[in-house]
Protein backbone atom coordinates (compact mmCIF):
# COMPACT_ATOMS: atom_id res chain seq x y z
CA UNK A 1 0.00 0.00 0.00
CA UNK A 2 1.26 3.17 -1.14
CA UNK A 3 -0.04 4.71 2.54
CA UNK A 4 2.47 2.53 4.29
CA UNK A 5 6.13 3.53 4.99
CA UNK A 6 8.32 1.90 2.02
CA UNK A 7 11.31 -0.22 3.06
CA UNK A 8 14.24 1.17 1.89
CA UNK A 9 16.15 0.28 -0.87
CA UNK A 10 18.88 -1.40 1.11
CA UNK A 11 16.67 -3.88 3.00
CA UNK A 12 15.26 -4.41 -0.11
CA UNK A 13 18.09 -5.24 -2.25
CA UNK A 14 19.50 -7.68 0.73
CA UNK A 15 15.65 -9.05 1.00
CA UNK A 16 15.40 -10.09 -2.77
CA UNK A 17 19.48 -10.75 -2.99
CA UNK A 18 18.61 -13.60 -0.58
CA UNK A 19 14.95 -14.52 -2.06
CA UNK A 20 15.40 -14.10 -5.86
CA UNK A 21 18.28 -16.90 -5.46
CA UNK A 22 15.64 -19.05 -4.04
CA UNK A 23 12.83 -18.34 -6.38
CA UNK A 24 15.20 -18.45 -9.45
CA UNK A 25 16.00 -21.80 -8.74
CA UNK A 26 12.77 -23.05 -8.30
CA UNK A 27 12.18 -21.25 -11.55
CA UNK A 28 14.81 -23.23 -13.04
CA UNK A 29 13.52 -26.45 -12.23
CA UNK A 30 10.03 -25.27 -13.82
CA UNK A 31 11.49 -24.14 -17.06
CA UNK A 32 14.21 -27.31 -16.75
CA UNK A 33 11.42 -29.78 -16.44
CA UNK A 34 9.56 -27.92 -19.55
CA UNK A 35 12.05 -28.22 -22.01
CA UNK A 36 13.22 -31.24 -21.08
CA UNK A 37 9.39 -32.77 -21.00
CA UNK A 38 7.52 -30.91 -23.18
CA UNK A 39 3.56 -31.81 -23.24
CA UNK A 40 3.31 -35.27 -24.19
CA UNK A 41 0.65 -37.28 -24.36
CA UNK A 42 -2.08 -35.47 -25.71
CA UNK A 43 -4.45 -37.98 -26.92
CA UNK A 44 -7.51 -36.50 -28.48
CA UNK A 45 -9.38 -33.92 -29.37
CA UNK A 46 -13.14 -33.72 -28.58
CA UNK A 47 -15.79 -30.93 -29.84
CA UNK A 48 -19.45 -31.07 -27.95
CA UNK A 49 -23.05 -29.41 -28.94
CA UNK A 50 -25.08 -28.71 -26.67
CA UNK A 51 -28.88 -29.13 -27.83
CA UNK A 52 -31.47 -27.83 -25.07
CA UNK A 53 -33.87 -30.63 -26.75
CA UNK A 54 -31.32 -33.48 -26.67
CA UNK A 55 -28.96 -32.26 -23.57
CA UNK A 56 -24.95 -32.57 -24.18
CA UNK A 57 -23.76 -34.51 -27.03
CA UNK A 58 -20.20 -35.77 -28.78
CA UNK A 59 -20.11 -34.32 -31.82
CA UNK A 60 -16.50 -35.24 -33.08
CA UNK A 61 -13.28 -36.69 -31.61
CA UNK A 62 -9.76 -38.34 -32.51
CA UNK A 63 -8.86 -40.85 -32.33
CA UNK A 64 -12.24 -42.59 -32.79
CA UNK A 65 -12.15 -45.88 -30.52
CA UNK A 66 -11.20 -44.17 -27.17
CA UNK A 67 -14.13 -44.18 -24.45
CA UNK A 68 -15.78 -40.82 -24.06
CA UNK A 69 -18.87 -41.78 -21.73
CA UNK A 70 -19.54 -39.46 -19.72
CA UNK A 71 -16.88 -36.76 -21.46
CA UNK A 72 -19.84 -34.78 -22.53
CA UNK A 73 -21.02 -33.66 -19.09
CA UNK A 74 -17.59 -32.45 -17.33
CA UNK A 75 -16.43 -30.47 -20.80
CA UNK A 76 -19.58 -28.11 -20.32
CA UNK A 77 -20.43 -27.24 -17.09
CA UNK A 78 -23.85 -27.59 -15.30
CA UNK A 79 -25.27 -23.91 -15.97
CA UNK A 80 -22.97 -22.79 -18.72
CA UNK A 81 -25.61 -21.74 -20.87
CA UNK A 82 -26.39 -18.19 -18.63
CA UNK A 83 -22.36 -17.88 -19.71
CA UNK A 84 -20.50 -16.69 -22.91
CA UNK A 85 -17.44 -18.19 -22.30
CA UNK A 86 -15.88 -20.22 -19.99
CA UNK A 87 -12.91 -22.70 -19.42
CA UNK A 88 -13.12 -26.02 -17.71
CA UNK A 89 -10.13 -28.52 -16.28
CA UNK A 90 -11.87 -31.88 -15.22
CA UNK A 91 -10.48 -35.31 -15.11
CA UNK A 92 -11.84 -38.42 -17.11
CA UNK A 93 -10.64 -41.79 -15.46
CA UNK A 94 -7.10 -41.88 -15.36
CA UNK A 95 -6.35 -38.27 -18.17
CA UNK A 96 -7.01 -34.66 -17.01
CA UNK A 97 -8.85 -32.25 -19.62
CA UNK A 98 -9.10 -29.14 -20.67
CA UNK A 99 -12.21 -27.31 -22.53
CA UNK A 100 -13.12 -23.98 -23.75
CA UNK A 101 -16.66 -23.80 -24.01
CA UNK A 102 -18.79 -20.38 -25.79
CA UNK A 103 -22.41 -19.95 -26.33
CA UNK A 104 -23.37 -17.73 -29.25
CA UNK A 105 -26.94 -16.74 -30.06
CA UNK A 106 -28.33 -17.95 -33.37
CA UNK A 107 -31.91 -17.88 -35.16
CA UNK A 108 -32.40 -21.37 -35.35
CA UNK A 109 -35.34 -22.62 -33.73
CA UNK A 110 -33.79 -26.24 -33.61
CA UNK A 111 -30.93 -24.85 -31.55
CA UNK A 112 -33.33 -23.07 -28.98
CA UNK A 113 -31.82 -19.46 -30.32
CA UNK A 114 -28.57 -20.66 -28.69
CA UNK A 115 -25.74 -22.63 -30.09
CA UNK A 116 -23.41 -23.97 -27.41
CA UNK A 117 -19.97 -25.61 -27.89
CA UNK A 118 -16.59 -26.62 -26.19
CA UNK A 119 -13.75 -27.89 -27.61
CA UNK A 120 -10.88 -29.55 -25.65
CA UNK A 121 -8.06 -31.85 -25.67
CA UNK A 122 -7.27 -34.61 -23.10
CA UNK A 123 -3.81 -35.81 -21.75
CA UNK A 124 -2.23 -38.12 -19.30
CA UNK A 125 -0.98 -34.98 -17.60
CA UNK A 126 -2.57 -31.36 -16.82
CA UNK A 127 0.44 -29.01 -15.89
CA UNK A 128 0.86 -27.72 -19.59
CA UNK A 129 -2.84 -27.90 -21.10
CA UNK A 130 -3.08 -24.39 -20.70
CA UNK A 131 -0.04 -22.91 -23.07
CA UNK A 132 -3.17 -24.62 -25.35
CA UNK A 133 -5.72 -22.48 -24.19
CA UNK A 134 -5.60 -19.59 -26.94
CA UNK A 135 -5.85 -22.08 -29.27
CA UNK A 136 -8.90 -23.90 -27.50
CA UNK A 137 -10.74 -20.42 -27.31
CA UNK A 138 -10.24 -19.83 -30.77
CA UNK A 139 -11.06 -23.35 -32.20
CA UNK A 140 -14.20 -23.34 -30.18
CA UNK A 141 -15.42 -19.61 -31.91
CA UNK A 142 -14.82 -21.29 -35.36
CA UNK A 143 -16.51 -24.28 -34.44
CA UNK A 144 -20.01 -21.50 -33.58
CA UNK A 145 -19.24 -19.77 -36.81
CA UNK A 146 -18.51 -22.72 -39.25
CA UNK A 147 -19.70 -25.75 -37.81
CA UNK A 148 -17.94 -29.34 -39.17
CA UNK A 149 -14.37 -27.79 -39.96
CA UNK A 150 -12.32 -30.11 -38.21
CA UNK A 151 -9.10 -29.55 -40.29
CA UNK A 152 -7.53 -27.53 -37.72
CA UNK A 153 -8.53 -29.66 -34.96
CA UNK A 154 -6.88 -32.84 -36.97
CA UNK A 155 -3.73 -31.04 -37.94
CA UNK A 156 -3.32 -30.35 -33.98
CA UNK A 157 -3.71 -33.81 -33.12
CA UNK A 158 -1.38 -35.30 -35.23
CA UNK A 159 1.29 -32.74 -34.49
CA UNK A 160 0.81 -33.58 -30.39
CA UNK A 161 -0.29 -36.95 -29.92
CA UNK A 162 1.61 -39.83 -28.46
CA UNK A 163 0.91 -43.30 -27.22
CA UNK A 164 -1.06 -43.79 -24.61
CA UNK A 165 -0.75 -46.06 -21.68
CA UNK A 166 -2.36 -48.86 -21.05
CA UNK A 167 -6.22 -48.41 -20.31
CA UNK A 168 -6.55 -48.42 -15.84
CA UNK A 169 -2.54 -47.39 -15.58
CA UNK A 170 -1.47 -45.08 -13.69
CA UNK A 171 -1.83 -41.52 -14.97
CA UNK A 172 1.64 -40.13 -17.12
CA UNK A 173 2.87 -37.06 -15.69
CA UNK A 174 5.77 -36.44 -18.35
CA UNK A 175 8.15 -34.98 -15.34
CA UNK A 176 10.09 -37.65 -13.51
CA UNK A 177 10.52 -36.74 -9.73
CA UNK A 178 13.97 -36.54 -10.71
CA UNK A 179 14.14 -33.44 -12.67
CA UNK A 180 13.04 -31.13 -9.47
CA UNK A 181 16.09 -32.61 -7.50
CA UNK A 182 14.99 -31.30 -4.21
CA UNK A 183 12.27 -28.93 -5.19
CA UNK A 184 9.70 -30.88 -4.56
CA UNK A 185 9.21 -34.05 -3.22
CA UNK A 186 7.52 -37.01 -5.46
CA UNK A 187 5.82 -38.00 -2.53
CA UNK A 188 3.65 -35.45 -2.91
CA UNK A 189 0.93 -34.63 -5.88
CA UNK A 190 3.36 -34.89 -9.01
CA UNK A 191 1.46 -33.33 -11.19
CA UNK A 192 1.94 -30.14 -9.00
CA UNK A 193 5.47 -29.83 -10.26
CA UNK A 194 6.06 -27.92 -13.67
CA UNK A 195 4.06 -24.36 -14.28
CA UNK A 196 1.31 -22.60 -13.34
CA UNK A 197 -1.09 -20.28 -15.14
CA UNK A 198 0.20 -16.90 -14.74
CA UNK A 199 -1.82 -14.81 -11.99
CA UNK A 200 -3.82 -17.56 -10.78
CA UNK A 201 -2.01 -17.61 -7.34
CA UNK A 202 -1.92 -14.19 -6.82
CA UNK A 203 -5.47 -13.93 -7.75
CA UNK A 204 -6.35 -16.87 -5.25
CA UNK A 205 -4.61 -15.51 -2.08
CA UNK A 206 -6.37 -11.36 -3.09
CA UNK A 207 -10.04 -13.74 -3.43
CA UNK A 208 -9.11 -15.61 0.42
CA UNK A 209 -7.02 -13.67 2.41
CA UNK A 210 -6.57 -14.89 5.57
CA UNK A 211 -8.60 -17.80 4.84
CA UNK A 212 -5.78 -19.41 2.91
CA UNK A 213 -3.91 -20.43 6.37
CA UNK A 214 -7.15 -22.69 6.88
CA UNK A 215 -7.28 -24.30 3.58
CA UNK A 216 -3.13 -24.75 3.84
CA UNK A 217 -3.97 -26.26 7.11
CA UNK A 218 -6.69 -28.99 5.41
CA UNK A 219 -4.35 -29.54 2.20
CA UNK A 220 -1.99 -30.46 4.40
CA UNK A 221 -3.85 -32.77 6.48
CA UNK A 222 -5.34 -34.47 2.70
CA UNK A 223 -8.47 -33.52 3.89
CA UNK A 224 -11.64 -33.79 0.95
CA UNK A 225 -12.32 -30.17 -0.29
CA UNK A 226 -14.95 -29.26 -2.38
CA UNK A 227 -15.34 -25.47 -3.98
CA UNK A 228 -18.92 -24.69 -5.18
CA UNK A 229 -19.36 -21.56 -6.98
CA UNK A 230 -21.76 -20.71 -10.04
CA UNK A 231 -20.22 -20.45 -13.47
CA UNK A 232 -18.15 -19.16 -15.04
CA UNK A 233 -15.89 -22.49 -13.70
CA UNK A 234 -12.67 -21.58 -14.93
CA UNK A 235 -10.79 -19.21 -12.83
CA UNK A 236 -12.33 -21.60 -9.88
CA UNK A 237 -10.97 -24.71 -11.80
CA UNK A 238 -7.74 -22.79 -10.64
CA UNK A 239 -8.37 -22.29 -7.35
CA UNK A 240 -8.33 -26.04 -7.22
CA UNK A 241 -4.89 -26.06 -8.44
CA UNK A 242 -3.35 -23.72 -5.93
CA UNK A 243 -4.83 -25.70 -2.97
CA UNK A 244 -2.78 -28.94 -4.19
CA UNK A 245 0.25 -26.18 -4.32
CA UNK A 246 -0.39 -25.45 -0.24
CA UNK A 247 0.50 -28.88 0.30
CA UNK A 248 3.87 -28.99 -1.12
CA UNK A 249 7.32 -30.94 0.63
CA UNK A 250 10.30 -31.56 -0.41
CA UNK A 251 11.77 -33.97 2.01
CA UNK A 252 12.42 -36.87 1.22
CA UNK A 253 10.42 -39.86 2.47
CA UNK A 254 7.69 -37.66 4.21
CA UNK A 255 3.92 -37.90 2.47
CA UNK A 256 5.21 -41.66 1.29
CA UNK A 257 2.11 -43.38 3.42
CA UNK A 258 -0.63 -40.52 3.18
CA UNK A 259 -3.23 -40.62 0.81
CA UNK A 260 -2.16 -38.32 -2.83
CA UNK A 261 -4.15 -35.13 -2.60
CA UNK A 262 -5.60 -35.06 -5.84
CA UNK A 263 -6.98 -32.83 -7.55
CA UNK A 264 -10.41 -33.58 -9.64
CA UNK A 265 -11.12 -30.01 -10.76
CA UNK A 266 -14.75 -29.66 -11.92
CA UNK A 267 -17.06 -32.32 -11.06
CA UNK A 268 -21.37 -33.17 -11.62
CA UNK A 269 -23.19 -35.66 -9.74
CA UNK A 270 -22.00 -38.38 -12.68
CA UNK A 271 -18.96 -38.24 -10.62
CA UNK A 272 -20.16 -39.12 -7.01
CA UNK A 273 -19.50 -42.58 -7.21
CA UNK A 274 -15.82 -42.15 -8.27
CA UNK A 275 -15.96 -39.37 -5.18
CA UNK A 276 -17.17 -41.92 -2.66
CA UNK A 277 -14.37 -44.41 -2.92
CA UNK A 278 -11.71 -41.07 -2.47
CA UNK A 279 -9.91 -40.63 0.94
CA UNK A 280 -8.21 -37.33 -0.75
CA UNK A 281 -8.49 -34.53 -3.14
CA UNK A 282 -10.03 -31.24 -3.87
CA UNK A 283 -12.38 -30.02 -6.80
CA UNK A 284 -14.79 -27.61 -7.38
CA UNK A 285 -18.63 -28.19 -8.69
CA UNK A 286 -21.47 -25.55 -9.79
CA UNK A 287 -24.04 -27.80 -8.54
CA UNK A 288 -25.35 -27.05 -4.81
CA UNK A 289 -26.94 -30.34 -4.73
CA UNK A 290 -23.37 -31.59 -3.25
CA UNK A 291 -23.60 -29.42 -0.24
CA UNK A 292 -26.29 -31.91 0.92
CA UNK A 293 -24.10 -35.28 0.11
CA UNK A 294 -22.01 -34.23 3.37
CA UNK A 295 -20.25 -37.74 3.01
CA UNK A 296 -18.57 -36.72 0.39
CA UNK A 297 -16.56 -34.27 1.65
CA UNK A 298 -14.94 -32.96 4.49
CA UNK A 299 -14.89 -29.55 3.77
CA UNK A 300 -17.58 -27.57 1.64
CA UNK A 301 -16.13 -23.84 0.43
CA UNK A 302 -18.72 -21.48 -1.22
CA UNK A 303 -17.20 -18.03 -2.14
CA UNK A 304 -14.91 -17.30 1.03
CA UNK A 305 -16.99 -18.96 3.15
CA UNK A 306 -14.87 -22.67 4.23
CA UNK A 307 -16.96 -24.51 6.49
CA UNK A 308 -17.25 -28.12 7.88
CA UNK A 309 -20.17 -30.53 8.98
CA UNK A 310 -17.08 -32.70 10.75
CA UNK A 311 -16.85 -31.70 14.55
CA UNK A 312 -12.88 -33.00 14.51
CA UNK A 313 -12.33 -30.58 12.00
CA UNK A 314 -14.34 -27.48 13.22
CA UNK A 315 -11.38 -25.71 15.70
CA UNK A 316 -9.43 -25.92 12.35
CA UNK A 317 -11.48 -23.54 11.01
CA UNK A 318 -10.43 -20.58 13.20
CA UNK A 319 -6.87 -19.20 12.84
CA UNK A 320 -4.60 -19.26 15.26
CA UNK A 321 -1.97 -16.56 16.14
CA UNK A 322 0.49 -17.90 14.05
CA UNK A 323 -1.54 -17.86 10.89
CA UNK A 324 -2.08 -14.63 10.96
CA UNK A 325 1.70 -14.58 11.49
CA UNK A 326 2.32 -16.05 8.58
CA UNK A 327 0.20 -14.46 6.69
CA UNK A 328 1.48 -11.20 7.48
CA UNK A 329 4.74 -12.34 6.34
CA UNK A 330 3.23 -13.63 3.07
CA UNK A 331 1.64 -10.19 2.70
CA UNK A 332 4.83 -8.34 3.29
CA UNK A 333 6.95 -10.54 0.99
CA UNK A 334 4.06 -10.08 -1.26
CA UNK A 335 4.52 -5.95 -0.96
CA UNK A 336 8.33 -6.21 -1.08
CA UNK A 337 8.03 -7.74 -4.32
CA UNK A 338 6.16 -5.68 -6.06
CA UNK A 339 8.04 -2.63 -4.58
CA UNK A 340 11.02 -4.45 -6.39
CA UNK A 341 9.57 -5.33 -9.36
CA UNK A 342 8.70 -1.45 -10.07
CA UNK A 343 12.16 -0.44 -9.36
CA UNK A 344 13.35 -3.06 -11.45
CA UNK A 345 15.47 -5.19 -8.54
CA UNK A 346 13.65 -7.99 -8.77
CA UNK A 347 12.18 -10.40 -11.73
CA UNK A 348 10.47 -12.80 -9.72
CA UNK A 349 6.65 -13.87 -10.05
CA UNK A 350 4.37 -13.62 -7.21
CA UNK A 351 3.25 -17.23 -8.21
CA UNK A 352 7.33 -18.33 -7.39
CA UNK A 353 6.92 -16.70 -4.09
CA UNK A 354 3.60 -18.42 -3.10
CA UNK A 355 4.72 -21.82 -4.11
CA UNK A 356 8.10 -21.42 -2.26
CA UNK A 357 6.62 -19.59 1.00
CA UNK A 358 4.36 -22.99 1.79
CA UNK A 359 7.08 -25.03 0.73
CA UNK A 360 9.11 -23.62 3.27
CA UNK A 361 6.50 -23.30 6.02
CA UNK A 362 5.74 -27.36 5.56
CA UNK A 363 9.04 -28.22 5.68
CA UNK A 364 9.85 -26.50 8.23
CA UNK A 365 7.08 -28.03 10.12
CA UNK A 366 8.28 -31.86 8.86
CA UNK A 367 12.12 -30.55 9.70
CA UNK A 368 11.12 -30.32 13.23
CA UNK A 369 9.05 -33.16 13.84
CA UNK A 370 11.95 -35.28 12.25
CA UNK A 371 14.54 -33.32 14.69
CA UNK A 372 11.63 -34.57 17.55
CA UNK A 373 11.40 -37.82 16.42
CA UNK A 374 15.38 -39.03 16.06
CA UNK A 375 15.84 -37.30 19.79
CA UNK A 376 16.89 -38.90 23.03
CA UNK A 377 13.53 -37.56 24.12
CA UNK A 378 11.04 -37.99 21.31
CA UNK A 379 8.30 -35.37 23.03
CA UNK A 380 6.95 -32.36 21.72
CA UNK A 381 6.74 -29.63 23.83
CA UNK A 382 5.74 -25.69 23.50
CA UNK A 383 9.95 -24.86 22.16
CA UNK A 384 9.65 -27.40 19.64
CA UNK A 385 6.27 -26.55 18.16
CA UNK A 386 7.01 -22.80 18.46
CA UNK A 387 9.99 -23.38 16.20
CA UNK A 388 7.94 -25.38 13.47
CA UNK A 389 6.26 -21.88 13.20
CA UNK A 390 3.04 -22.67 14.98
CA UNK A 391 1.38 -21.75 17.92
CA UNK A 392 1.20 -24.23 21.14
CA UNK A 393 -2.31 -23.70 21.87
CA UNK A 394 -3.98 -22.62 18.96
CA UNK A 395 -2.32 -24.75 16.73
CA UNK A 396 -2.72 -27.88 19.12
CA UNK A 397 -5.46 -29.82 17.45
CA UNK A 398 -3.98 -29.23 14.06
CA UNK A 399 -0.66 -30.87 15.30
CA UNK A 400 -2.21 -33.87 16.40
CA UNK A 401 -3.80 -34.44 13.26
CA UNK A 402 -0.72 -33.85 11.78
CA UNK A 403 1.13 -36.87 13.95
CA UNK A 404 -1.88 -39.09 13.03
CA UNK A 405 -1.89 -38.86 9.42
CA UNK A 406 1.78 -39.11 9.02
CA UNK A 407 2.33 -41.81 11.36
CA UNK A 408 4.54 -39.62 13.71
CA UNK A 409 3.22 -42.74 16.46
CA UNK A 410 6.49 -42.52 18.15
CA UNK A 411 6.09 -38.72 19.58
CA UNK A 412 4.91 -37.77 22.81
CA UNK A 413 3.33 -34.51 23.33
CA UNK A 414 4.18 -32.71 26.73
CA UNK A 415 1.45 -31.85 29.42
CA UNK A 416 1.91 -28.41 28.90
CA UNK A 417 0.23 -29.35 25.22
CA UNK A 418 -2.70 -31.68 26.85
CA UNK A 419 -3.93 -29.20 28.22
CA UNK A 420 -3.27 -26.31 26.76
Amino acid sequence: SRCQPQPSVWSLRCFWRLRSGQLRCLRDHQQQAEITFPLSGVCFWVCFILLCVTGNMLEWCLPKDIDLDGVEFKAIASGSHRVTTDFIYFRKGSYFGLACFANMPVESTAERGARMKSVGILSPSYTLLYRYMSFLEHQVRLQLQSPGHYSPLEAFYEDKRALLPPSGEAVVTGCPANVWGAAINHSMHPEMKITHPAGCMSQFIRFFGEQIMVLWKLALLRRRILIFSPPPVGVVCYRVYCCCCLANISIPGIGVAVPEFRPFFYINVADIGALENELSYVACTTEKIFEEKKDLYDVYVDNQNVKTCRDGLKPLLRLSAADREKYRKLTEQRQMLLYSQENGDCVSSEEDLFILFFLEQNNRIFQALGEVAGSPDPTLTQESVRAMGLDPHGDRLFLLHLLEVYGYDTLLVSEQLCCS
